[in-house]
């Protein structure tokens, strides 16, 4: 939970890549709720790339343009949780044990 003092890093990039932040009170809140939403559907890409990542690097016939497009689509879902770690790690209370 935020304090209204902090800023939460949010799951999306603003212009040019800037970070976005959202300063709330209010962990309910609709743009707390979408964040959330979002960090959960990232974190469920990543998990599904995994898995396909595993599929296919078992595949002796891996077409090397598959290859590339599941290593970019891997790049892609590691820069979102790391994003949503760095994330959760703001908002975790002091005292608390990190968990993400």
């Amino acid at each position: 939970m935020t304090t209204p003092n902090e800023l939460r890093l949010l799951p999306w990039s603003g212009p040019g890549g800037k970070p976005c932040y959202l300063s709330t009170d209010d962990p309910d809140g609709y743009m707390s709720r979408l964040a959330d939403n979002i960090e959960a559907i990232q974190l469920g890409t990543a998990e599904k790339l995994l898995k396909m990542a595993s599929e296919t690097l078992d595949d002796e016939d891996a077409d090397p343009i598959q290859l590339r497009r599941l290593g970019n689509a891997l790049a892609c879902a590691l820069k979102d949780v790391l994003r949503v770690a760095v994330s959760r790690e703001q908002l975790v209370p002091v005292g608390e044990p990190h968990r993400i």
